[in-house]
């Protein structure tokens, strides 16, 4: 008992440290934004509208729009990532022969590490003439009558653009925690699974129900890394204060506009304190999203031990 007294000692501190690190990051923000929310008030989060002037009287900011599109983005990366990493995990743990097996892992670990700048000028050159050409044209021709899919696609840098290439660049990391929670599921489900009959199939889907926790913690992360993603946005979503659900539209993510306006805010009275509120804002949505998280991981453990 003495020795675990002492390790609890041990580590209290550091746990403090982390603890401390975190809220100090929220007094700063928040310190930071205080001018802001003074001249603006709620108004900075729910009008989209972005004009600066030399004159502080003349200034009007709002980022509605900003946080629209990093919410629309980050969930269009998700509802493409997750059914991607489960069908991924799947083959490469079950049918997947044992070469293509590591080569798919080591390739899935490779692109989880390259550096988002890679992902931004490869999606700026790449994707998004292919998504303009090939997906974005021929849904406007033939499905304009949907308001998804109305707005012209002339430049191809748009909601979906940015939510597509958010998907490429989660995948690996979502796919990683789905894959290694399906590996641990015992082998012995599966051989129940089989000898009451089940195909490979059903077997497989029975085998997916153990993976919601999985699931769960895979979007926490996926979202997480979509939202708060910087360099690759800007360079795909068009930057423009859009604020609509048109995926073809050209959009403004929190983080985007971070980086394009933080350069020269020190110019202005209030774009640095807008730009702090808005750092507090991404930073509240994901914490919001974790906790979200968390509460669902312990309904699931709780349904389980009943």
């Amino acid at each position: 008992m003495g020795r675990r007294d002492s390790f609890d000692y041990l580590t209290f501190p550091v746990v403090l440290l982390v603890f401390s690190l975190f809220a100090g990051m929220l007094v700063v923000f928040f310190t930071n934004a205080v001018p802001a929310f003074h001249r603006f008030g709620v108004d900075v989060y729910l009008k989209n509208v972005w004009k600066a002037a030399e004159v502080p009287e003349d200034e009007v900011y709002g980022i509605a729009a900003a946080i629209w599109g990093s919410v629309y983005t980050s969930v269009i990366a998700i509802l493409i990532s997750l059914p991607l990493s489960v069908a991924f995990s799947v083959f490469v743990v079950d049918y997947a022969p044992k070469w293509l097996k590591n080569a798919l892992i080591v390739t899935s670990d490779v692109m989880a590490g390259l550096p988002t700048i890679i992902y931004g000028i490869w999606g700026a050159f790449v994707l998004v003439p292919f998504l303009r050409d090939y997906v974005m044209k021929p849904l406007y021709a033939h499905l304009s009558f949907i308001p998804l899919f109305d707005y012209p696609p002339v430049g191809g840098y748009s909601y979906l653009s940015a939510g597509v290439l958010l998907a490429i660049m989660v995948t690996p990391f979502v796919s990683a925690v789905v894959r290694e929670a399906y590996s641990m599921i015992p082998f012995t489900y599966r051989e129940a699974a089989y000898a009451l009959g089940a195909t490979r199939y059903e077997a497989t889907r029975i085998l997916l129900g153990y993976l919601r926790p999985a699931m769960v913690s895979g979007v926490i992360l996926a979202f997480g890394r979509a939202i708060g993603e910087t360099v690759a946005v800007s360079l795909v979503i068009g930057n423009t204060f859009n604020m609509t659900s048109k995926l073809f539209a050209p959009g403004y993510t929190i983080s985007s506009l971070i980086a394009n306006q933080f350069g020269n805010a020190f110019i202005y009275s209030y774009m640095t304190p807008v730009l702090f509120a808005a750092g507090l804002a991404l930073f509240l949505i994901g914490l919001t999203v974790n906790l979200l998280g968390i509460r669902a991981l312990r309904r699931w453990e709780e349904n389980v031990q009943l």
